[in-house]
């Protein structure tokens, strides 16, 4: 199917039918992050009852456990960091919006990389779009355990920046916009959703991505998918359309 849309006062068709695929799947001994063990995928058991087709039952029948925020790609609420939780079934991002693909490589700081504010800036002066998309790696490993590696971060600098600049949902191929271990400050965290000052209550982020590397930084159709979980935090499955001018 193609449909018309307009951005920024110009027209464009996009193709349904082309579509990329930018999450990191929950899987069990798939990616893990903050030192929890990998996700759990397997046969509910019961009983004589073994919820698996192999091992004689009618049907597949698993129990899953996973924790959002250390199992593949995830969106989450400024519920993350408050002491009332917004759950992201409440602040559901708009289901398509058009989104602009930046490629950032990290500042060295000490013994971090950071995503840095000039950075940002030289590779996108003005943002002027509901959702921005940061790459920092063309090729993340989808089983892959973060925890005790110091991965790259955001500046906070650079994510107050981003939210003066109007922008609404942040995705990045980091498992968070924080240091690692950054004593609870969360700054970044708190910077992008204002608090505690101006709460921006409808902003997200969304972390863990990972951008196929044939995709091209530019500006494309946004299809965030997220499970409906009354929690702060949900896997995400962000998906791209490539917009083509009429």
């Amino acid at each position: 199917m193609e449909i018309q849309i307009q951005v920024q006062g110009k027209f464009y068709k996009v193709d349904t039918a082309e579509s990329f695929d930018c999450a990191i799947p929950v899987a069990s001994s798939g990616v893990t992050a903050w030192g929890v063990a990998p996700a759990s995928i397997g046969p509910h058991r019961e009983g004589n009852f073994i919820g698996s087709v192999k091992q004689g039952s009618a049907v597949n029948f698993n129990d899953i456990s996973f924790n959002p925020h250390a199992h593949g790609t995830h969106t989450e609420t400024l519920g993350h960091i408050s002491e009332k939780v917004y759950s992201i079934r409440e602040r559901f991002p708009l289901p398509l919006m058009p989104v602009q693909l930046i490629t950032v490589e990290p500042s060295s700081i000490g013994e971090d990389l950071v995503v840095a504010l000039a950075s940002l800036k030289n590779a996108l002066p003005e943002p002027h779009v509901p959702a921005l998309m940061i790459r920092t790696h063309h090729d993340v490993p989808q089983i892959q355990n973060w925890s005790g590696t110091n991965p790259p971060y955001l500046d906070f600098k650079a994510a107050q920046w981003l939210a003066k600049s109007g922008v609404q949902h942040l995705l990045l191929d980091l498992p968070s916009v924080d240091r690692e271990e950054d004593g609870g400050a969360l700054a970044a965290h708190k910077a992008f959703w204002g608090l505690p000052e101006a709460p921006r209550m409808h902003a997200t982020i969304t972390e863990l991505i990972s951008v196929p590397d044939e995709l091209e930084d530019g500006l494309y159709l946004l299809n965030l998918q997220v499970a409906a979980l009354d929690n702060d935090a949900s896997p995400s499955r962000p998906l791209l359309f490539r917009l083509i001018p009429c």
